[in-house]
């Protein structure tokens, strides 16, 4: 994978509350994360975003991007983190602004990715630092403190460059499907039945999966607000990469380095296997039309 360092980085489509602050402990459901729920010994990652109490907070939480927007215009911008995850963020959004309206006859609007660091304030309420990275449908809004990328990589090893992305762009998947309807259909169809609440976040988790894989397959093609692209490759082993952030993060392999059994019941984001298959499945077509989890059977 190799960013174009003639790209100009859009700091405006992030929110940097990094240092300030925020609420400690949180309270949430399932689903609208990139992990399922887990506790170890050594981390406890919750997926949430979607579960989130909203009665917590109003999320009205505000950021300062000053100190991004300097060191995104430096010449080395490429070599900080938060530099090119904006970047990636740019490259995402770019890209639904065309295959959104191109594949389901919707208006792309852009959501905002939230740097925040220990805690934040969200619409769906408060957080911290061991949910990992969600998607808040009350707000909008992507959340990441960006250390997670070192638990990933440390704690449930998957250290490529490509899990960064991968991550982003499954987040950016759960936005669209909050544009498309899909997550407030989802919601009432688990408030009716249940029973069958856990498959349909499975079948939700494994589309943004799929969305994943199909901004993968066009990402060469991103272009920042001058036209200059935003990647000037992307290889077959960052694919593998994300296939095997994929597996990383699979309920069943989240089960299993927990030391516990398999429980098929407790599913809520797929299996390993499931998720392979349906980020590569959004990679080899390159179309979200393909990405039909709720559809398909599975």
């Amino acid at each position: 994978m190799e960013l174009n360092e003639n790209a100009e980085i859009d700091t405006s489509q992030v929110e940097d509350r990094r240092g300030s602050g925020g609420p400690g402990g949180i309270s949430l459901g399932g689903g609208g994360g990139l992990v399922g729920v887990i506790v170890t010994v050594l981390v406890a990652l919750v997926g949430g975003g979607f579960g989130l109490n909203a009665l917590t907070n109003n999320g009205d939480e505000q950021g300062d991007n000053t100190a991004i927007q300097q060191q995104c215009a430096a010449d080395d911008a490429l070599r900080k983190l938060d530099c090119r995850n904006t970047l990636y963020v740019n490259s995402i959004q770019n890209w639904w602004q065309r295959a959104l309206p191109e594949s389901f006859g919707k208006t792309y609007t852009e959501s905002d990715t939230v740097f925040f660091e220990q805690a934040v304030n969200t619409g769906c309420g408060a957080a911290d630092s061991g949910v990992g990275p969600f998607y808040c449908p009350a707000d909008d809004q992507v959340y990441i403190d960006l250390t997670f990328y070192q638990q990933l990589a440390d704690q449930l090893g998957a250290p490529g460059e490509f899990a960064q992305p991968y991550v982003l762009a499954h987040e950016y998947g759960h936005h669209v499907q909050d544009l498309l309807g899909t997550e407030a259909q989802l919601r009432q169809r688990q408030a009716r039945d249940p029973g069958q609440a856990n498959q349909l976040s499975v079948a939700l988790e494994l589309q943004a999966d799929c969305f994943a894989g199909a901004w993968a397959k066009n990402a060469t093609g991103t272009a920042d607000a001058r036209g200059e692209k935003i990647f000037t490759s992307i290889t077959d082993e960052d694919i593998q990469q994300g296939l095997d952030t994929a597996a990383a993060i699979g309920d069943d392999a989240i089960q299993q380095r927990s030391g516990g059994q398999i429980d098929e019941s407790a599913f809520t984001h797929g299996t390993s296997a499931q998720r392979q298959e349906w980020f590569k499945r959004g990679y080899d077509t390159g179309d979200p039309t393909a990405c039909d989890t709720f559809g398909s059977g599975r």
